[in-house]
């Protein structure tokens, strides 16, 4: 009985403890491609060196969004037109 318990325990744990360490690693990863890449930004055109840092500062919330969403065994909302 108390395996039965656990089972169903982990079985819905599981996702949440895969999306933690790979949403931090992942998380981790785009921040220094985002630093690395700005580097590069520094010296072009302050239009240029805006709209990166206005894609860089928002491009990781659609990946973590739908990590989120697997975690969670849900459907992201779908848009309406």
């Amino acid at each position: 009985m108390a395996a039965g318990h656990v089972r169903a325990m982990c079985k819905a744990m599981s996702r949440t403890a895969i999306a933690v360490p790979l949403g931090l690693l992942g998380f981790l990863l785009y921040i220094g491609a985002a630093v690395a890449l700005a580097d590069h930004v520094v010296g072009l055109h302050w239009v240029v060196q805006t709209a990166y840092y206005v894609i860089a500062g928002i491009a990781w919330a659609w990946p973590a969004q739908r990590l989120i969403y697997w975690a969670a065994r849900r459907s992201p909302p779908t848009r309406r037109a």
